[in-house]
């Protein structure tokens, strides 16, 4: 009795372990290279997979996913022998496990060793100028030549980053320095710039206001002489229609002769108030007048 039970425990747990041997679950993208008596035989894909048990073996699960590998910092030599020290980040994928795992043993160390290699003879043909400028064409540059390398062992290379690009303390300073001046420079251009715009400003709006005053000056002495204008041609035909005034009222008043030599009289002194009067004209017709007038002021003549 004792026998048979261990005998059946015996065959459970071969039984057992058979199923554990047999079946397999394989993660999300997540492949397993299986061997059969030591030579590759498949890749298992994600999912419950079935293998022979005593004769399949898992020999390694790998994962599908980006990887992202950060490298420690590198020093390197630029073309004007400076050593940099240079922190690179490796995006890869496995695109095909077999070769993964047979065609190289150890894929990341050989990325690693591939990147350093690949960037110092990348960077030694740039000096330190070009080196902290081209990034984009140091990328380039290492995720061609890695991707070209990689190809064979089942691995594509997605992105290659400089993450640090760190020149020696000295290089810093003298670059800081530099960089001091070149802002004190630039913050001495802007200021000239601003003074000679604000300059410029001022003197267009000194003769924009110059102009304006002039132009209203202008403007002020043509309304000025138009007024003129106007008063005077308003003086003028208000004498002319005096004038017209007192020539009608003579007409109509009929004078004779002695009238007008009175109104003369009367007009001498008038006309002798002016500045300008030193010479008197007196008129052939004078004597005639003073009869005239003589004969007006004395005693009236018989009507007989």
């Amino acid at each position: 009795m004792a026998t048979e039970l261990i005998v059946i425990l015996v065959v459970v747990v071969l039984v057992g372990l058979a199923l554990y041997r047999t079946v397999r679950i394989i993660g999300q993208a997540t492949a397993a290279i299986v061997e059969r008596l030591g030579r590759y035989h498949r890749t298992l894909g994600p999912g419950l997979n079935l293998v022979m048990p005593f004769i399949d073996r898992i020999r390694d699960e790998i994962d599908l996913r980006e990887q992202v590998v950060s490298f420690p910092p590198q020093p390197v030599i630029t073309s004007d022998n400076l050593v940099v020290s240079i922190d690179t980040v490796i995006y890869f994928q496995v695109t095909n496990p077999k070769a993964a795992t047979y065609e190289i043993a150890n894929f990341i160390v050989a990325v690693e060793q591939l990147t350093v290699t690949t960037l110092r003879n990348v960077v030694g043909g740039m000096d330190l100028e070009s080196t902290l400028t081209s990034r984009e064409e140091i990328n380039t540059a290492l995720r061609g030549v890695l991707d070209d390398a990689t190809g064979k062992w089942g691995i594509r290379v997605n992105r290659v980053e400089l993450k640090a690009i760190d020149p020696p303390s000295s290089i810093q300073d003298s670059m800081e320095k530099q960089m001091r001046a070149d802002r004190d420079k630039r913050a001495a251009v802007l200021a000239a710039e601003g003074q000679r715009q604000a300059a410029i400003l001022t003197a267009e709006g000194e003769k924009q206001a110059a102009v304006l005053r002039a132009r209203g000056e202008a403007e002020a002495a043509v309304l000025r002489a138009q007024a003129e204008a106007e008063a005077q041609a308003m003086r003028a035909k208000g004498q002319a229609d005096a004038i017209g005034m007192v020539f009608k009222a003579i007409h109509e008043g009929n004078p004779d002769q002695r009238l007008l030599a009175y109104q003369y009289l009367q007009m001498l002194p008038e006309i002798a108030k002016g500045d300008a009067n030193k010479l008197w004209i007196v008129p052939s017709e004078m004597g005639k007048v003073l009869e005239g007038l003589g004969g007006l002021f004395g005693p009236p003549k018989d009507p007989a």
